[in-house]
């Protein structure tokens, strides 16, 4: 029985300039899984603030990053599948598996990842959000998006999803042993900081468990590399307009620290599976100069697990009790 996994990130601009960013955050945030907002009253502020001024901004941001014609966020996530096909081809070479990448929002959509492999016959579709906390903004925007395509189709497959990964412990182990490595080639600061994306304060009061969720991956990855109470932090980054969002906010701690005599700061970003313009534009090169102005001497920048080999034994981990069910066939 032929067996589909689509890998799923969030999207990104096909182009590093105003039309191709504008295209891109229209999608993105006219999902109402993803801004809350009253709808008239959003998309007003949407179509006549934000896509005609924060476009061009945010062009500037994504130049400065993209990579080999693409932006960094699919050019890892494409290696991290790549890597994965070739191990699981590797581990189990009778069966018939099919990989995809896949994005919420622009281009290789999920219903096109779904199509492609439905034509070739996959009976078995298994769905890993690349989202290791759970959150309705991101996570239940893929759940969304894989119902509304099963919600016209005659003959649905067994399918099934990988929620949250956010205590796994491939994936804490891979969190520290990338902490480890920066460590080794860069000596360590005196303070880790663990810089989570944000979303609204009122998002988690409505029940979304995604703060849980990183604070559980916090505190399991401080554990996991021995670290006191005061030699980490955790912080929210990347809020948008004048709600609150959830504190403390990265860049005003790192001003804070940088203030009050830290000399040296480490930073990682668990809610990122791959870089992308939140890690390498707002924390590598925003935050950075941050601290450095406001008196740090170092900020150094521990980079995202990316197509390494143990996000990729990750992904497969992740993945293995779907395709070692009884009803796979494997030759």
């Amino acid at each position: 029985m032929k067996t589909g996994i689509i890998f799923i990130n969030l999207g990104t601009p096909d182009t590093p300039d105003a039309g191709g960013v504008r295209k891109f955050l229209r999608e993105f945030l006219s999902d109402r899984r993803v801004v809350e907002v009253p709808r008239v009253v959003w998309m007003l502020i949407l179509y006549l603030i934000i896509l005609p001024f924060r476009s061009p901004r945010v062009a500037g941001n994504y130049k400065q990053v993209w990579m080999n014609n693409i932006s960094p966020l699919r050019y890892f996530s494409q290696r991290l599948v790549d890597g994965v096909t070739e191990k699981l081809t590797e581990r189990f070479p009778s069966a018939e598996i099919h990989t995809r990448l896949a994005m919420t929002y622009g281009d290789l959509s999920i219903a096109g990842a779904i199509e492609e492999l439905s034509v070739l016959g996959c009976e078995r579709l298994f769905f890993i959000p690349m989202y290791p906390q759970y959150s309705a903004t991101t996570t239940a925007a893929v759940h969304d998006q894989i119902a509304k395509v099963f919600s016209k189709a005659r003959n649905i497959p067994h399918w099934s999803w990988v929620r949250s990964y956010h205590n796994h412990p491939a994936y804490i182990s891979a969190l520290a042993n990338t902490v480890r490595q920066h460590w080794s080639e860069h000596g360590r600061a005196s303070l880790l900081l663990m810089s989570f994306h944000g979303i609204p304060k009122r998002n988690v009061e409505l029940g979304d468990p995604y703060q849980q969720h990183c604070e559980e991956t916090a505190k399991a990855l401080a554990e996991e590399l021995g670290l006191s109470k005061t030699e980490w932090t955790q912080t929210y980054q990347s809020r948008l307009g004048k709600a609150e969002w959830l504190q403390p906010y990265t860049d005003k701690t790192v001003i804070k620290l940088a203030s009050e005599g830290t000399e040296t700061l480490d930073v990682i970003c668990p809610a990122f599976a791959v870089e992308c313009l939140e890690t390498l534009e707002e924390i590598d090169g925003e935050a950075h100069e941050f601290f450095i102005v406001n008196g740090g001497n170092a900020f150094r920048y521990v980079p995202c697990l990316n197509d390494s080999d143990e996000h990729q034994n990750l992904m497969i981990s992740l993945c293995e009790s779907f395709l070692e069910e009884k009803n796979v066939n494997f030759g």
